[in-house]
């Protein structure tokens, strides 16, 4: 059964940094590109970061970039948010998500699996 399980979430100060963690399991997910995607109440779930499957490149939403960093680890079973500068509007629940295909991409539809999210809260 393939599962991914985000955490890493909780309650920081704008200004503050957060690293979330996705673990994969079940299946290989070498080859996979994995992002990550954020809902707020009341909003559509969004495209935050993906590192693709082969190669390693990585691409971020434009309110994210220079704060956000994706990355995986040598196994590839895991993948990491880290979160500095945290700002306000970054709270949301955050997810992890695979797809079978290697290449990058910033739609939710094409993803093939998701966690269960986690959350972050960030004060002003």
């Amino acid at each position: 059964q393939v599962q991914l399980v985000e955490s890493g979430g909780g309650l920081v100060q704008a200004g503050g940094s957060l690293r979330l963690s996705c673990a994969a399991s079940g299946r290989t997910f070498s080859g996979s590109a994995m992002g990550w995607f954020r809902q707020a109440p009341g909003k559509e779930r969004e495209f935050v970061a993906v590192i693709s499957g082969i190669g390693g490149s990585t691409y971020y939403r434009d309110s994210v970039k220079g704060r956000f960093t994706i990355s995986e680890n040598n196994a590839k079973d895991t993948v990491y948010l880290q979160m500095n500068s945290l700002k306000p509007e970054d709270t949301a629940v955050y997810y992890c998500a695979a797809r079978k295909g290697n290449t990058i991409r910033t739609i939710p539809g094409m993803y093939d699996y998701w966690g269960q999210g986690t959350q972050v809260t960030v004060s002003s």
